[in-house]
């Protein structure tokens, strides 16, 4: 076993740390898990850190658990939200728990021989069977309402105009009684976290103190921010997901390979398991002539084998080779094939009578919601954002019509420098 706080403290990975934490992980096989919500049928990359902080725990030769909220999905957390969110049904958390299982199983090693497999769980399962009064004895009693007023999850949320209901109010006391309970029956002694987790995290800890008279420790990593202020993991087209049907490979693979040098110095010690004179070596060799992107392209390379294998990442070098290459070649001169392989081009359709009576270009980027409005596409055309077959648009009048067709059938149209879409007349 190697000192697992040491290895993700250089990674940047540790925020909050339980006294004893460290010394706890250096004296025995520790078993840990952390809480993964079920709103999706897939994980983003926002669960990339936590699902690493696993595997890097399994490495270390701990065991890790996977929990997933069946229970608590159907209340919501209230931590870093300004509003109460959406409730789950059954039906939903049944397809979203089971396609986050898929998921986990090729990062982590499920194999029941090996004395650290890792294990999934669902709160539902437990809390299933426990009535309300029965919860009410075994597990509010123990913790005061002071406590759970003081965190700064409910605070927000207390003193803002939305409120807190109580049913989010409690979503402290059932992630305190997940620790308890495999505390109790799997012998886990670490839960770990995102740092918007502390307070619901030392709340179980706290709760295991209290009703248990035992020892159990936490610590969480910093929430991942991107140095322009906007959302990390969030592009034009929305989240970025693990399942390659909700974000291709290609996609995948453009949002590490565009990131910024000041991100991607952090994040491919986050990200990736390059060790720690790899790393260094790289951002000295990419400080020498930043234009190479070679942070940028090792980053995107690790991540996208790591999520999708390497066939996948070779097919996603291969189309960005196609779309990036040559971006002097004209769009007449690609073959029917050429179009048809652009694997992380946006593909949608066009009813060929629109284009027979002619449509001007601000009502199709409207239309087809590669703008969200026409004033946004105006807007995109006046700064030179869009292009109609690898040609800059400059007419917010300009009219598309059958003449504009590729090979007798396509449009391929580009905003900004990076977002494809491939239109196809129906």
């Amino acid at each position: 076993m190697y000192d697992l706080i040491k290895e993700l403290s250089w990674r940047g990975m540790v925020q909050d740390i339980m006294p004893g934490t460290q010394e706890q992980l250096n004296k025995e096989v520790t078993t840990a898990y952390i809480g993964f919500d079920p709103t999706a049928t897939s994980l983003h990359i926002g669960s990339l850190v936590p699902i690493l902080l696993l595997v890097h725990l399994q490495k270390a030769g701990h065991k890790p658990i996977a929990l997933v909220g069946g229970a608590t999905g159907m209340i919501g957390d209230p931590s870093g939200k300004s509003h109460e969110r959406n409730l789950l049904n059954e039906t939903q958390l049944a397809e979203n728990v089971a396609g986050i299982r898929q998921q986990l199983e090729k990062y982590l090693n499920f194999d029941p021989s090996l004395p650290n497999a890792a294990e999934m769980v669902n709160n539902y399962d437990w809390f299933k069977n426990i009535s309300f009064l029965e919860f009410l004895r075994d597990a509010g009693k123990h913790i005061t309402v002071n406590y759970m007023m003081a965190k700064d999850s409910v605070k927000k949320r207390f003193d803002g105009e939305v409120g807190i209901s109580y049913t989010e109010f409690a979503y402290q006391l059932m992630q305190g009684y997940d620790y308890y309970h495999l505390y109790r029956e799997k012998n886990c002694k670490l839960q770990m976290g995102g740092s918007d987790q502390w307070g619901n995290i030392t709340t179980g800890s706290e709760f295991i103190r209290r009703k248990a008279d035992g020892e159990a420790f936490a610590f969480t990593c910093p929430l991942i921010r991107k140095a322009d202020g906007t959302k990390f993991g969030k592009t034009e087209q929305g989240n970025v997901w693990l399942d390659s049907e909700k974000t291709s490979p290609y996609q995948f693979y453009q949002f590490w390979l565009n990131a910024s040098d000041e991100d991607t110095e952090g994040w491919i010690k986050i990200f990736t398991f390059l060790d720690e004179p790899t790393i260094t070596s790289l951002i000295e060799e990419h400080k020498k002539n930043a234009s190479l992107r070679l942070l940028q392209k090792t980053l995107a390379k690790e991540v996208t084998i790591f999520v999708h294998g390497q066939q996948e990442y070779e097919k996603a070098v291969e189309t960005t080779e196609k779309l990036f290459a040559n971006q002097t070649k004209p769009a007449e001169e690609m073959s029917e094939e050429d179009l048809q392989g652009l694997e992380g081009v946006i593909k949608s359709s066009i009813e060929s009578e629109k284009l027979n009576a002619g449509i001007d270009i601000v009502s199709l980027l409207a239309e087809t919601q590669i703008s969200s409005s026409k004033g946004e596409a105006r807007k995109l055309i006046q700064g030179g954002g869009i292009s109609l077959n690898r040609k800059k648009v400059s007419d917010v009048q300009q009219i598309v019509n059958t003449t504009n067709l590729l090979h007798e059938k396509y449009l391929l149209l580009q905003k900004g420098k990076k977002n494809y879409y491939l239109m196809e007349i129906k």
